[in-house]
């Protein structure tokens, strides 16, 4: 059955070893923690049917944060962001939306700000050394920082401000990657010492700070001080998100096919390419256009089919096919982007859905 997704949803859904390729946000940075596993990755970890691709949550909190904020939701699962955050937390997002980074993102993630104890939970020992993993969706320079709520903390009730300890218990800066960028796989890494003395359910929220534009990425992550070392329950396949609690120092680099044309210079462009959702015989799809440093007056995207799909239909933007060869170029409205931000286009086509476009770039000619 057709889905329907928002229209500018701009991201992204990866099937664990074929990426379905995406990206949100006013710039191009794109990321969530996966280790402790925030709320939006563990419930598309469970809500991802892994024989159709479309998002069908067996855990009843995820669930239920779908039935508030859509499926789109979790095929962003990386994009929890405010374009404009500036690192700004407490005063800047309002208390009980500290899950969902407020409402001024450009998805709706209200659904995971409720307040539940049956959310998926990331297994950890007090004072323990964790392996973080923080997905690397797209890269950039910047810090991560990472808070722990207050023993008098409840799930009970929405997260609040004052729920969390007033500093992080680990900050780092422009951490080590692994493969990506693009894909579920790839990923920052480092060691965190996790807070002594703690134990029982907790809240680990995740900021991580661009050091080259205002965009900020916010997240939470249930945990629960048990003696675990990163073991996943709650989830489809409990058990399979074990995070390593040292990760290698020079690990080797996976081989990727990532859906985005090379990052944009002064004056130039990029582009991203995802599939937001699949049927028998067609799928929907949106492309991202990203402008580099200096703004861009118009653009021209082009990719190449894979495998036999077709174009069916295209809007915000004029779109032309010959043979596997597609090339879109900007609509009369949104020909113009400001340095360091963004403007979408969305497609139908016909045919399997593709884990990858190829040759896609992005001009402005």
């Amino acid at each position: 059955m057709k889905k329907r997704f928002l229209m500018y949803a701009v991201s992204a859904v990866l099937a664990a070893g074929a990426a379905l390729i995406g990206l949100p946000g006013a710039a191009e940075a794109h990321g969530a923690i996966m280790v402790p596993g925030s709320r939006t990755w563990l419930c598309y970890k469970d809500g991802r049917n892994p024989t159709t691709g479309a998002i069908e949550p067996t855990n009843a909190a995820c669930a239920a944060a779908v039935a508030q904020s859509g499926t789109t939701s979790l095929y962003n699962w990386f994009a929890v962001l405010r374009s404009d955050g500036a690192g700004r937390m407490s005063g800047f997002i309002p208390d009980g939306q500290l899950c969902s980074g407020g409402t001024g993102g450009p998805y709706n993630f209200t659904g995971f700000n409720l307040a539940r104890d049956d959310w998926p939970v990331t297994h950890l020992t007090s004072g323990a050394t964790l392996g973080v993993k923080y997905n690397n969706w797209a890269k950039h320079p910047g810090t991560f920082r990472l808070y722990i709520t207050k023993d008098s903390w409840s799930p009970t009730r929405a997260l609040a401000w004052s729920d969390l300890e007033s500093t992080p218990f680990d900050t780092v800066t422009n951490p080590p990657d692994n493969g990506g960028p693009g894909s579920d796989d790839g990923y920052y890494y480092w060691n965190a010492n996790l807070p002594s003395g703690k134990s029982g359910r907790h809240i680990i929220y995740s900021v991580w700070q661009r050091s080259d534009s205002n965009e900020t990425f916010y997240g939470c992550s249930d945990v629960v001080f048990d003696g675990g070392n990163g073991e996943v329950t709650g989830i489809r396949g409990s058990g399979t998100t074990p995070g390593s609690p040292t990760p290698p120092t020079s690990p080797p680099v996976t081989p990727t096919t990532p859906n985005t044309s090379p990052n944009p210079g002064n004056g130039a462009c990029s582009a991203m390419f995802n599939v937001t959702g699949t049927w028998n015989g067609g799928f929907q799809a949106e492309v991202m256009v990203h402008a580099g440093t200096a703004a861009i007056g118009k653009w021209t995207v082009t990719w190449t089919w894979p495998g036999g799909q077709g174009l069916t239909q295209a809007w915000s933007g004029t779109a032309t096919s010959s043979g596997s060869l597609v090339t879109v170029k900007n609509a009369s409205w949104n020909g113009t982007v400001a340095a360091n931000s963004h403007t979408t286009f969305g497609l139908l086509g016909s045919g399997t859905a593709p884990p990858s476009v190829n040759n896609l770039a992005c001009s402005t000619a």
